[in-house]
C-alpha cells in the first residue's frame, strides 16, 4: 500500500510538473517575443515550406540574450535575439540561421517538445525522491545527489533528441535546396557564437559535441550517396 501511496505520488507530482512547466513556459514566450520578419530568411523558410506542404513556416523572436532556437510544445518556432543580433552582424548567415529553424522543426514534428516537458518533470521527481532518501542520512549530499542524477537523466534523453531533430533538418535542407553545408558549418562555430569555451550554457551540456553532430551527419550523406548509386 505504501509503495502505491508513491507510484501514485510521483506520477501525480509529474503530471503537475508538466502542466505548470507548460504554463510557465507559454506565460514567457507569450510575453518575450514577436514575429521575426527577415526578406532573405523568409525566401528560405518558404523553400523549406513547400517541402512540408505548409503555406509558411511562422518564426517568432524570443527577447533574451542567449544564443539559441526553441522549439515550443504548442508547435511555435523561436530564435532568440541574441542568435538575430550575430547574423545581423555577419558572424552567422541566413542559411545557418535556416539550418537551426529546419532542426527546430524536425523537434516539433518528432514530438519532442512535448516530451521533454515530461522528460524534465520526471527528472524533477527523480530528484525529489533521491533528496529525500539520501537526506536522511546526510541532507548535502542527498541534494548533490539528486541533482547529478536529473542532469544526468536529462542530458542522455536530451541528446538523443538532437540527434534525431539534425537528422530531420539535413534531410529538410537537402530537399529545399539549402544543403547540409550551412548546417555543418554553424556546429563548426557553437562554441565560439555561445561562449562555451568558457562557462558554457546550461542547454549547451546537454547537446552533443558539435564535431559528433557533423560525423552523424556525413554519415547519412554517405548513405543517401550511396542509395542513389545503387538506385
Amino acid at each position: 500500500m505504501i509503495r502505491l501511496s508513491v507510484l501514485l505520488f510521483a506520477l501525480g507530482f509529474i503530471a503537475v510538473s508538466y502542466f505548470f512547466s507548460a504554463w510557465r513556459l507559454k506565460a514567457e514566450l507569450n510575453g518575450k517575443s514577436k514575429p521575426l520578419e527577415d526578406p532573405v530568411l523568409g525566401k528560405l523558410t518558404r523553400q523549406m515550406a513547400a517541402q512540408l506542404d505548409l503555406p509558411d513556416i511562422k518564426v517568432n523572436i524570443y527577447e533574451i540574450s542567449p544564443v539559441n532556437g526553441l522549439a515550443a510544445p504548442d508547435g511555435r518556432i523561436f530564435i532568440t535575439r541574441g542568435f538575430m543580433e550575430k547574423y545581423r552582424s555577419g558572424a552567422v548567415t541566413a542559411k545557418e540561421l535556416a539550418s537551426v529553424i529546419a532542426h527546430e522543426l524536425g523537434h516539433v514534428a518528432l514530438g519532442h517538445s512535448k516530451r521533454r516537458l515530461v522528460d524534465f518533470a520526471f527528472a524533477n521527481t527523480i530528484r525529489l525522491i533521491v533528496i529525500g532518501l539520501v537526506g536522511r542520512v546526510h541532507p548535502a549530499l542527498g541534494v548533490q545527489v539528486g541533482n547529478m542524477l536529473a542532469r544526468l537523466l536529462s542530458a542522455r534523453l536530451s541528446r538523443q533528441d538532437e540527434y534525431e531533430a539534425d537528422a530531420f533538418a539535413a534531410a529538410l535542407l537537402t530537399k529545399s535546396g539549402i544543403g547540409v553545408q550551412p548546417q555543418k558549418d554553424l556546429f563548426k562555430k557553437l562554441g565560439y557564437l555561445t561562449g562555451a569555451k568558457g562557462a558554457p550554457p546550461a542547454w549547451f551540456m546537454s547537446h552533443p559535441k558539435a564535431e559528433e553532430r557533423i560525423a552523424a551527419i556525413e554519415a547519412l550523406e554517405a548513405r543517401w550517396e550511396a542509395g542513389r548509386i545503387d538506385g
